[in-house]
């Protein structure tokens, strides 16, 4: 299997070379491939001087999670690879991180997606072990924060993956399309991961392949700028995916969650973001409806089906 892994970057010249160092050190033959997005530090020197076998894509600006990693897929699907795995930059991935990967996709051709054990970098907590989709319309990682016990230590199939460090089969993509970039980021691995359950494909979790997260390393550069796109997001991923009668049978849900992020806003006087972020999606909702109806027409699946995979205990 021909794989490309994706590194978008943007401004993380004191995380790179640990990211790359462990990609380099992988114990099957890849090509890795950096998504510069308009980086104002050293990042594209380091790259150049230090790491010649990594192919660089330099952009003339930063156009977020899902326009950087979109470039990247581009050219994977462009150069034939059969599936192309993302990685965030503020990674560290354990030698056998992509061949169980690898493994865990060929293992099915159901599977579209597959995922891993993603731990912070104490390799003790959880970042994500997958997705879950809360009928309130909310995205969780699984086990995000929580000390690993061995709870996740079972293969299963989960909802959707982490965009930071999961594997893409790349006919899966041609079949339903590559990120939404309305997402900029927050959601968009989520949001991919919805389309592909729709679609009839499997997103698989393997526990034998293992990275290390530095949470929030670059989100956190960001503020209030990151508030406005979940909270624009979390509209967007409702509106545009949950099919058929689930839409209005879980509609109060997610009411009610919407209405609690408003007074929370209201609360910490992020008001505006919360409007913004509201404006933003009604701007964008002739798209958003066209898409959805594209995607629930080419629907595959049951909405039982897809109800069966929606968590369904009240947001903590």
């Amino acid at each position: 299997m021909k794989t490309m892994v994706v590194v978008p970057n943007w401004d993380g010249e004191d995380l790179l070379a640990e990211c790359l160092d462990s990609l380099l050190a992988q114990t099957i033959k890849t090509k890795i491939v950096v998504v510069d997005n308009g980086s104002n530090d050293n990042s594209i020197k380091i790259i150049e001087d230090k790491y010649p076998t990594v192919h660089l894509i330099k952009l003339p600006y930063n156009t977020g999670f899902a326009g950087g990693v979109n470039v990247g897929i581009k050219y994977a699907l462009a150069n034939d690879a059969d599936a192309v795995a993302l990685f965030n930059n503020d990674a560290v991935a354990n030698k056998n991180w992509l061949k169980e990967l690898v493994d865990t996709l060929q293992s099915d051709p159901k599977i579209g997606i597959a995922t891993c054990k993603l731990l912070h970098t104490d390799k003790t907590h959880f970042d994500s072990t997958g997705d879950f989709y809360y009928i309130w319309g909310l995205p969780v990682p699984r086990g995000r924060d929580k000390l690993d016990t061995g709870q996740y230590n079972m293969p299963e199939f989960v909802f959707s993956a982490s965009g930071g460090a999961s594997l893409y089969s790349c006919c899966m993509l041609r079949k339903i399309g590559i990120f939404d970039e309305r997402f900029f980021a927050y959601y968009e691995d989520v949001d991919i991961g919805f389309r592909a359950q729709l679609a009839g494909w499997l997103v698989s979790y393997n526990p034998e392949s293992e990275a290390y997260h530095r949470i929030s390393a670059t989100s956190s550069k960001l503020g209030l700028f990151a508030r406005y796109h979940a909270t624009k997001n979390f509209y967007i991923l409702y509106i545009k995916n949950m099919p058929g009668w689930l839409f209005w049978k879980y509609l109060p849900w997610f009411a009610v969650r919407a209405a609690r992020m408003f007074v929370s806003a209201l609360i910490r006087r992020r008001f505006w973001v919360q409007l913004k972020a509201m404006f933003k999606v009604i701007v964008l909702l002739p798209s958003i409806l066209a898409d959805r109806h594209r995607i629930q027409k080419s629907r595959t699946v049951s909405t039982k089906y897809i109800d069966s995979m929606l968590y369904k205990k009240e947001v903590v």
